[in-house]
């Protein structure tokens, strides 16, 4: 599929997380983002260098200013099982707003066509790391990196897109 762009509807798919009772959920996106303003970022892995220590407490450290502009969810996506998820958010105590969701098999990563091959340094599929801005379903902002950067998809970046 080709790679998801602005101004397209936002594809429907499935996400899996542990809620705040620690039970295992299922999360279609077009529920949690019908009628709203979302934030989807993508890394390529849990606990991972650029991932654990910029790109994810870059949107911790912004989510109130995020939902000040008109944010209603956050999600923070990887190629990763829901298990590896929950211990990864747990990383974080401060965090309050930002969802971390699995997309265990890469399904939903490859509806977007956001996929990165990784399997020559031993890690599989993985997502290309990026941040959409939502808006009840239409991508308004589409910043995806290529390769291992990270320049574009960070919440300063979000931030001045609203």
């Amino acid at each position: 599929m080709a790679q998801i762009a602005v101004g397209q509807t936002l594809p429907d798919g499935t996400l899996s997380y542990f809620d705040d009772q620690d039970q295992l959920q299922s999360l279609s996106v077009h529920s949690i983002a019908a009628g709203k303003k979302v934030i989807l970022f993508a890394v390529p892995g849990a606990f991972t260098p650029t991932c654990s220590m910029k790109h994810v407490p870059g949107f911790i450290e912004k989510a109130e200013e995020l939902k000040s502009k008109g944010v209603d969810e956050i999600l923070c996506i990887s190629v990763n099982d829901p298990f590896v998820m929950k211990a990864w958010a747990k990383t974080y105590p401060e965090n309050k707003h930002v969802k971390f969701v699995a997309d265990g098999s890469a399904a939903y990563t490859r509806v977007l066509g956001l996929e990165l091959d990784l399997s020559d340094k031993g890690l599989g599929v993985r997502s290309r790391r990026f941040a959409l801005l939502v808006e009840d379903l239409k991508v308004k902002v589409a910043n995806i990196e290529t390769g291992g950067e990270f320049t574009v998809s960070g919440a300063e970046e979000i931030l001045k897109a609203l």
